[in-house]
Formats: C-alpha cells, sequence, structure tokens
C-alpha cells in the first residue's frame, strides 16, 4: 500500500463528505427559501384578494343605500384622501352599458372586453398591454342584471415579489460560499483524526517501533474514542511484545548455567564405565532438567500476567480455610528448620480471586519466610477486612532485607545478599506480584535488617 495511493483514498473520502454537507446544506437551503417565498406571495396575493373583496362589498352596500351618486362619491372622497389603494371600479347596468367607471392611468392600458360582466360572483383577470401586469377584477351582482366590478392590479405585488427574489438570490449565492467553506473546514477537521491514525500506522510500519501513539483531543465523539483505543491496542500490544523480549533474555541468560551443567555432568558420565556413575549422572541431569522445567513454567507464568493474558478462574475463596492449607503444608518445613509458623484468619472473611493463584503466592511468601528465619524464629500469617478490601500480612523475624534491595526483590531472576547462601531461581516473589496484580490486588514489604519483614497482599 504506497503512500500516494493512501493519499488518493483519503482525498475522494473528503471529496465525497465535502459534496455530501454541501448538498445537504443547500437542499436544507433552499426547502426553507422555497417555503419563504411561496408562503409570501401567497400572503400578498391573499391581502390583495381580501382588500377587493372588502372594497367590494362596502361599494355595493353604498350603491344599494344611496344609487350611482352615492358610490360616485364615496369613490371620489377616497381617492382624493389616499387613504385606500387605487382600484378599479366599474359598474355595468343590465343592458351592458356601463354606469361608472374608474381606473388610475398610471396602471396602463388593459382591454377591459376580456372582463366577464354576467350575474356571476366571480373572479377575473386582465393582462396590461403595455407592461408586465395583471389586473384581478371580482364581480358581484346587484341585482336587476347590474354588475358591480372592483380590481386590483398585481404590479406592487409582482415588483415586491421581484425584489424579493434578487435577495433570494443573493442569499442563495451567499449560501453556496457558507456551504463550500464550511465543507472544507468539516471535511479536514473531521478526517485529521483519520490521517493521524493513517501517519502513526506509516510509521510503525516504517520502523517496526510501536511507542508511536495517535494524537487524541479529548472531543469523546468516534473518532476520538477511536484514537484512544488505538493507542490502548498499541500499549497492549508494546507489553506484549516487551514481556516476551525480557522472558527471552531471561531464558537466554539463566538457561546457560544448568545446561552447562548438564553437559558437564553428561561428558563426565560419558568418561568412565562406571554404572554407579553412570546412575549418578542421570540422576543430577533429571533433577538439572526439573529445575530448567520449573523456571520455564515460573517464566512463561509471570509473562503472561504481566501481559495481562493469564487465565484466571475467579471464584469465592474462604480465606480462613486457604491459609489453614498453606500453613499445613510448611508446618513439617517449619518444624526441621526451628521455626514457628502461625495462623489468625476470621471465619468467614471471602474474597473473590482464583483459588490456585493466590494459594500460589501465599505459599511462595511462606516458604521465603521460613527460608530466610533463622532458627527460633516465629513467621506469622493474619488476614482481615481493611477499607472495603481483603489485607493479607505474612510476618517474619527472620534477617529482613536492605533498604537498596527492597526495589529490586520483586525483578526476576534477582537473588539478594541474604539468599546467595539458598538454593533458588530467584523468581518466586516475582511471580507472587505478577499474579496478585493479575487479580486486580497489589503486593508490598515493609523490612528492617535484623529483625525481619512483613510482605502484605491488598486484594479488592
Amino acid at each position: 500500500m504506497s503512500s500516494s495511493w493512501i493519499e488518493r483514498v483519503s482525498q475522494a473520502l473528503g471529496l465525497r463528505l465535502a459534496a455530501w454537507y454541501l448538498g445537504t446544506f443547500l437542499a436544507s437551503t433552499f426547502v426553507i427559501v422555497g417555503l419563504t417565498y411561496g408562503l409570501l406571495a401567497s400572503s400578498l396575493e391573499t391581502r390583495d384578494h381580501d382588500i377587493i373583496q372588502s372594497t367590494l362589498r362596502e361599494y355595493a352596500t353604498r350603491y344599494q343605500a344611496g344609487g350611482l351618486p352615492a358610490l360616485a362619491r364615496a369613490i371620489e372622497i377616497e381617492q382624493r384622501s389616499g387613504l385606500r389603494e387605487p382600484l378599479f371600479v366599474r359598474l355595468v347596468g343590465p343592458f351592458q352599458d356601463v354606469l361608472l367607471y374608474s381606473l388610475p392611468e398610471t396602471w396602463g392600458a388593459f382591454d377591459l372586453a376580456e372582463l366577464p360582466g354576467g350575474p356571476n360572483d366571480i373572479w377575473g383577470q386582465v393582462r396590461a398591454r403595455d407592461r408586465n401586469a395583471v389586473l384581478e377584477v371580482a364581480t358581484l351582482p346587484l341585482g336587476g342584471g347590474t354588475v358591480l366590478q372592483v380590481g386590483k392590479t398585481s404590479e406592487s405585488r409582482d415588483q415586491l415579489l421581484s425584489n424579493f427574489r434578487r435577495v433570494l438570490l443573493m442569499g442563495a449565492g451567499a449560501a453556496v460560499a457558507i456551504g463550500i467553506i464550511g465543507g472544507i473546514f468539516l471535511t479536514r477537521s473531521t478526517l485529521k483524526p483519520l490521517r493521524d491514525l493513517r501517519d502513526a500506522v506509516q510509521r510503525i510500519l516504517r520502523t517496526g517501533q510501536t511507542d508511536d501513539r495517535v494524537p487524541v483531543y479529548g472531543t469523546d465523539d468516534a473518532a476520538d474514542e477511536l484514537s484512544g483505543l488505538f493507542n490502548a491496542m498499541l500499549a497492549r500490544i508494546t507489553t506484549l511484545i516487551h514481556g516476551m523480549r525480557n522472558a527471552l533474555d531471561h531464558v537466554a541468560h539463566d538457561l546457560r548455567t544448568p545446561m552447562t551443567r548438564l553437559r558437564v555432568t553428561a561428558e563426565s558420565a560419558l568418561a568412565t564405565n562406571d554404572p554407579a556413575r553412570h546412575r549418578e549422572a542421570l540422576s543430577d541431569c533429571l533433577e538439572e532438567s526439573d529445575r530448567v522445567l520449573s523456571m520455564l513454567t515460573t517464566l512463561m507464568d509471570i509473562s503472561e500476567a504481566e501481559a495481562g493474558t493469564m487465565k484466571l478462574h475467579v471464584s469465592a475463596v474462604d480465606l480462613a480455610e486457604l491459609v489453614s492449607e498453606v500453613t499445613a503444608i510448611y508446618e513439617d518445613t517449619a518444624e526441621d528448620a526451628g521455626v514457628g509458623l502461625a495462623a489468625r484468619v476470621s471465619q468467614g472473611l471471602v474474597v473473590n480471586a482464583d483459588r490456585d493463584r493466590l494459594r500460589q503466592a501465599l505459599a511462595n511468601l511462606v516458604d521465603n519466610a521460613i527460608k530466610y528465619t533463622p532458627r527460633g524464629g516465629r513467621v506469622e500469617v493474619d488476614a482481615g477486612h481493611a477499607g472495603g478490601r481483603v489485607r493479607i500480612h505474612v510476618r517474619d523475624t527472620g534477617a529482613g532485607i536492605a533498604e537498596h534491595e527492597i526495589p529490586r526483590i520483586w525483578d526476576r531472576l534477582y537473588r539478594g545478599d541474604q539468599s546467595r547462601t539458598t538454593r533458588g531461581l530467584g523468581l518466586g516473589l516475582s511471580l507472587v506480584r505478577a499474579s496478585v496484580e493479575a487479580q486486580g490486588g497489589t503486593v508490598s514489604v515493609s523490612s528492617e535488617p535484623g529483625k525481619g519483614s512483613t510482605f502484605t497482599i491488598d486484594l479488592p
């Protein structure tokens, strides 16, 4: 996948987003403008018709009350006062003779012969001969074959609508410009997290380093969430890779000694024909093989726990029962070492954890406590509630740990000055911490050289 191809795809997606945004924006704008224009045109037409009809009824009342003179006088007074808009008025007699006629000179020429003059209440329209205007006329029969006609030209209404159309065209042009600019801005801002993601993937593919990250802008939208998930995935991958590398480094380093012993033992056995020597060599090889297998198993467990891939079988664990099992296992060992072993756990103290992993961690701590406590010393195990959590203490009266060694005792294969004289792999405490943290807990230690140590397991 080349960079230019990705760029083309990104640009094509941006064009599609911009086109969709512009189309949606313009469509909604034109719908609103069209509805506004239609509503305005309808309102103006209704207003003109209302004026015509109200005037028609008023003139009909005057004619019926005072005849033709009263109607003519009313029209003359209104024209002089200017209180009413100029209107066309015509009174047609029963023999199609025009009894009264009034038409503003500024309206232009209309062929009034086209107007209906019958006895029916109807609307009629006549187009001007010299301009783009329409005369809208309402006809009302007055009885005896006489009809009254009142009309109004649409020229002022058309002029207002024409001005409104020009304003709408200017607004439409501005809407197009805003839509284009907004589409470009929206597209760039929307696709920026995707471009950041693309650039991060390209850098990772180019360098092979998974410590690169995608910027997260804190907008809490889908693109920002995708960036956060991608960073979390990279962090998980980085942790797994570092765990694998560390495990391989430790295995490569620490297998050298047992494998060398195996080779030396086998070579020594091959150099002699003594069957007893052969059996002793095979026994030594078997012991070293078990040691290597134990080391590999423990290292893999630690790596799985640290990488978050350790399989846990969580269930309700009765701590009183679990501690009793562990202390029962080490009673004989403690007795042989001349160390007192005691446990104090309240009945009914339950924690949700992997029983086997928790027992393994607790057993490692008890084993270490007995191993580094001199004869006549004492090891105690107790557990209880602490602020909504369960806390397990393993105390001893042993040699303690030097302050400068405490941060390193959790490292794989690290063995302090006090532990170099005892047999071990240097993996027990690393496994304890990894196993406890995999279950959502923590493990810590407080120690004073010459007075003993206290290891604390804190579980949710």
